[in-house]
């Protein structure tokens, strides 16, 4: 039956197995698109070891998957690059196994390079222009990082293969800042990690990173394209923390690894270049623990050795002690024959100064003395009286500066001055108390105003019942006993009166509602 066999009148539709459906698509397409020729960029590329080349073929809107048979392939003059803008010939047709179509590519040759290619080239050249792959400001990775920063997608093999690498040669922390590492959320995610990494502050709650590193695996040209946006390549440059790129593969280059500080060929790599092995360090470490412990030995044994040849050539201590020893014996020989010479020209200075001193001399001395005493004497009691004198003279002259009437007049001054001071005072006083009064009698004006008696006093009363005010008439029939304040007084009314239907009515006689 043929497929566009419509089905007899009154029989269900016609039953096709997946098979018979792919096949009728595949002659379909093949007697529809015998022989085309493509225009388009080259993607993805793929060479199994087969032989055969699997590629993409795409426009900035489109993708068609092409297949290079061996044969084919071998005879190609150009052979397909990505990036490369080709015109391909061949027939389009089918893969049933997959659900795809796809060309068979029998022709390939150049048209030019890729508007994707292009456009890298030319982001390329202008952060170049801007210094931003300049060597001299990359900085140097840190020995051994505390805390490592990895941006990546948690759910690839990326993550696993940079904990693995790691923990094998030195475990550290690592915070894993997820993100989309291809399609259209992958260059503005990966902006905001790097960015964000960054903004962390030293000893905060979530510490921040003393490395990073932005890791994907391998893939085409549009699956790596989100490295290769402006946005992430000046994040990358502007990072404060020092960042390793470990883009793709070994081949693999995007504007990432041309501004970082390091780039690695794969993730597993870039782990490696994070930290040091630590098997090798303690190695190292135990090798320059022996290299010191023996360079100390041998130190110690120069020096001992040095020791020993300078306390050679020194003499010997009681050498030594021979001339001083010798030197001590002459001079304690000469020490007691120096004294008692030294006693006896004492002596004869002694008998010498005292052959001067004499009784007479003594009494002569005295009666100077005394003379001097007895002039200094007669002196003194005129030159008393003289100095009395000029102080009474003094004190004389200064009463006389003293007048009681000036005194008088300026305690008159004062007292009147005292006088004007207290009267102002007391005036003041008395205005500022008329003023209060006037304020006070105002405001209580205003307060009788503004009170409720004022109203009263204009025919209006208020109405309460067991202390509350009623405000309306439900309240006023619910009250048993009702209190009505006027202007002059209070009344009680007692009884509940029944109540009204109908508010229209007017009150009975005697009535407040």
């Amino acid at each position: 039956m043929d497929l566009i066999d419509a089905p007899e009148e009154g029989l269900n539709s016609p039953e096709f197995t997946v098979t018979e459906i792919s096949g009728a698509i595949k002659r379909v397409i093949e007697g529809e698109f015998g022989h085309v020729r493509i225009k388009g960029e080259v993607g993805r590329v793929s060479r199994p070891r087969s032989g055969h080349i699997y590629l993409d073929l795409k426009d900035d809107r489109s993708v068609i998957s092409g297949v290079i048979w061996k044969g084919v392939s071998a005879r190609l003059q150009t052979q397909p690059e990505e990036g490369m803008e080709v015109v391909a010939t061949g027939r389009v047709t089918t893969f049933g196994g997959q659900s795809k179509y796809q060309i068979v590519i029998e022709d390939i040759k150049p048209a030019g390079m890729g508007a994707l290619m292009a456009l890298l080239e030319k982001r390329k050249k202008m952060l170049e222009a801007e210094g931003l792959f300049d060597p001299a400001r990359k900085r140097p990775l840190p020995y051994l990082p505390e805390i490592i920063g990895v941006v990546t997608s948690p759910s690839g093999a990326v993550i696993r293969d940079i904990l693995h690498r790691l923990r094998d040669r030195f475990p550290r922390k690592v915070l894993i800042w997820p993100v989309a590492v291809q399609g259209e959320k992958c260059a503005p995610e990966v902006t905001r990690a790097i960015e964000g990494f960054n903004a962390l502050k030293p000893g905060g709650a979530l510490p921040r990173p003393d490395l990073l590193i932005v890791a994907r695996g391998g893939g085409s040209v549009e699956d790596l394209w989100g490295f290769n946006e402006e946005s992430v390549a000046r994040a990358a440059a502007a990072s404060a923390i020092p960042l390793i790129s470990a883009v793709g593969h070994e081949t693999d280059t995007t504007l990432i690894d041309y501004v970082s500080d390091k780039r690695a060929p794969t993730p597993t790599a870039a782990a490696e270049l994070a930290v040091p092995v630590r098997h090798e360090l303690m190695a190292w470490l135990d090798g320059q623990d022996a290299r010191m412990r023996q360079a100390l030995s041998q130190g110690l044994t120069r020096r001992n050795q040095r020791l020993r040849d300078m306390a050679r050539a020194l003499p010997r201590a009681e050498t030594l002690l021979d001339t001083p020893r010798q030197r001590l014996d002459m001079v304690s020989s000469r020490l007691g024959p120096a004294l008692i010479a030294g006693v006896q020209r004492r002596k004869v200075r002694l008998a010498d100064i005292s052959g001067s001193l004499r009784p007479s001399t003594l009494r002569r001395g005295l009666s100077t003395e005394a003379r001097r005493l007895a002039d200094t004497s007669l002196r003194l009691a005129p030159a008393l009286t003289r100095a009395i004198a000029r102080k009474r003279e003094q004190l004389a002259a200064t009463s006389r500066r003293f007048r009681p009437t000036a005194l008088q007049q300026d305690r008159y001054r004062k007292a009147r001055e005292l006088t004007q001071l207290s009267k102002r005072l007391a005036d003041a006083g008395q205005r500022n108390i008329t003023a209060c009064r006037t304020r006070l009698e105002a405001a209580e004006r205003l307060r009788r105003t503004l009170g409720y008696e004022a109203t009263l006093e204009r025919g209006f009363a208020v109405v309460r019942s067991e202390g509350a005010v009623v405000t309306d008439s439900k309240s006023a029939n619910a009250a048993s006993t009702l209190e009505i304040q006027f202007a002059d007084g209070r009344v009680t009314v007692g009884g509940k009166s029944a109540p009204r239907k109908s508010a229209a009515k007017p009150p009975e006689q005697g009535s407040l509602f």
